[in-house]
C-alpha cells in the first residue's frame, strides 16, 4: 500500500473529517544513466562547497534565500512549517464551483482523498454524494511540500479527488509568451463548413484506456535494436499541409474519419464552380477556364495527388 503524502482533515462548516491524500498518478517513463560517451563510465555528482570544495553531508545542507544584495539567508525547513497557513495540516472548503469553469491550464496534479477513520465514514461519504448530486466541486487552499496551492476537491468514482491548481500569475499570457500572434485570416464558409464536419466525424467517446505511450514502447525498441547490433528504425514525421491544398485535405479527412469510425461519415460539402476556379488559379492549373465542373474537380485531385507524392 503507498504511503499518503499528506493527512490531515477537510472542513466543509463545521463538518471536519480527518483525512489522507495519496498521489492518483504515477509516472512511466523510462529512465537514463548518463555515462561517458564511448564508455560504460558513469557520471557522478557530488554536493560540494563551492568556497573548500569539500563534499557536503546531505544532513548539513540547508535553504538559503539570495537576497537583491547577493546575501544568503539561511532557512530551516522547521521555520518554514512554523509559518506555514493552517500549520500545513486543514484543507478547509471556501466556496464551491462548476467544474467546467476551471481552464484545464490551471491543473497541476491529482490526489485521492480517503478519510483516515472509521468513524468519520458516514461524514465522508456524505461529502462524497453531496458533490456528486450537485456536481460542483469545493475550493481550497492546501500547503504541500513547503508550498501553497489553490485546491479543488471533487466527487469521484467513490472516492474524493484533490486537483492542485496553478496561481493565477502562474498562467504565463499566451502573447507575452510566444510573440504577437498571426492576425485571423478571412475563412472560407466552404472551408469552415468542411473543418466543422471533419471535428464531428471524429467524435466520440472518453477512452482513456486506448491511449498508451507508444512514445517509450519506441524507445524500448531502439533499446533492443541497439542492444542486438540492429539498425534503429527511424520515424518520419507528416508534412504540413500546403494552403492551397486545405479543402482537398479536408475533405480526404472527412473520409478517412468515417472509414476508422466504422460509421458513414458525412458527405462533404461539394464545392461551387466559381470556389473550384478560386482553387484551381491558386495551383496554377492551366485552362481552367475552359473546363466544366467535373473536370476541374479531376484537375485539381490529379494536382493535389502529384504534390503527396
Amino acid at each position: 500500500m503507498a504511503r499518503p503524502v499528506w493527512s490531515g482533515t477537510i472542513s466543509l462548516g463545521l463538518v471536519t473529517v480527518p483525512v489522507a491524500l495519496y498521489t492518483a498518478t504515477q509516472d512511466h517513463t523510462i529512465a537514463f544513466r548518463q555515462i561517458q560517451r564511448g564508455t560504460t563510465d558513469r557520471i557522478r555528482y557530488r554536493r560540494v562547497n563551492e568556497r573548500t570544495g569539500k563534499e557536503v553531508e546531505y544532513a548539513d545542507i540547508a535553504k538559503g534565500y539570495e537576497t537583491d544584495d547577493n546575501d544568503l539567508i539561511e532557512i530551516e525547513p522547521e521555520e518554514l512549517d512554523a509559518i506555514a497557513p493552517g500549520r500545513s495540516r486543514s484543507l478547509e472548503i471556501d466556496t464551491f464551483v462548476e467544474l467546467d469553469q476551471i481552464d484545464p491550464v490551471f491543473f497541476d496534479r491529482t490526489y485521492w482523498l480517503v478519510p483516515t477513520k472509521d468513524d468519520f465514514a458516514r461524514a465522508y461519504h456524505l461529502l462524497l454524494r453531496a458533490m456528486a448530486d450537485t456536481r460542483l466541486a469545493g475550493v481550497a487552499m492546501l500547503v504541500l511540500r513547503d508550498r501553497q496551492h489553490p485546491t479543488v476537491v471533487r466527487a469521484g468514482d467513490g472516492v474524493l479527488v484533490v486537483h492542485t491548481l496553478r496561481f493565477a500569475d502562474e498562467v504565463r499570457d499566451p502573447a507575452a509568451t510566444v510573440g504577437e500572434l498571426p492576425a485571423a485570416p478571412k475563412l472560407k464558409p466552404k472551408e469552415l463548413d468542411m473543418a466543422t464536419e471533419l471535428i464531428q466525424a471524429m467524435a466520440g467517446r472518453w477512452e482513456p484506456e486506448k491511449w498508451r505511450d507508444t512514445y517509450q514502447e519506441k524507445v524500448r525498441e531502439l533499446v533492443g535494436d541497439k542492444e542486438a547490433g540492429r539498425e534503429p528504425h527511424a520515424e518520419t514525421a507528416a508534412e504540413p499541409t500546403k494552403v492551397i491544398d486545405l479543402a482537398d485535405a479536408l475533405a480526404r479527412s472527412i473520409r478517412q474519419a468515417g472509414n476508422r469510425s466504422g460509421r458513414q461519415a458525412p458527405e462533404p460539402p461539394s464545392m461551387s464552380k466559381a470556389e473550384l476556379l478560386d482553387a484551381a488559379k491558386e495551383l496554377g492549373i492551366s485552362g481552367r477556364s475552359r473546363m466544366t465542373k467535373d473536370q476541374l474537380v479531376d484537375a485539381i485531385s490529379r494536382h493535389s495527388a502529384q504534390a503527396a507524392s
